[in-house]
C-alpha cells in the first residue's frame, strides 16, 4: 500500500467518514470506491465538497510549484 502525504491524510479520513454515513453506501450496499465517484442526489452536499478539496489536495501534491512551497492541505 501507497503511503499518502500527511497534508491529505485527514481530508481523506473525513471523505470516507462522509460517504459511508451515505445512502449510496448504506441503502445501496455499493462501496465506497463506487460511491465516491457518483454524482447523484444519494451523496450529500457536504461529501461532494469534501471530494473536490480531497482532489485538489492531491492535484497540489503533483504540482511542483506546490511542492516546493508546501501543499494547501489540511
Amino acid at each position: 500500500r501507497v503511503k499518502m502525504a500527511k497534508s491529505c491524510k485527514g481530508l481523506a479520513e473525513e471523505l470516507v467518514k462522509c460517504l459511508s454515513e451515505s445512502m449510496c453506501v448504506k441503502d445501496e450496499k455499493r462501496s465506497i470506491r463506487d460511491c465516491a465517484g457518483e454524482k447523484s442526489p444519494c451523496i450529500p452536499s457536504e461529501c461532494v465538497g469534501l471530494r473536490e478539496t480531497y482532489f485538489n489536495c492531491k492535484r497540489g501534491q503533483v504540482d511542483m510549484r506546490a511542492r516546493i512551497r508546501g501543499n494547501k492541505g489540511y
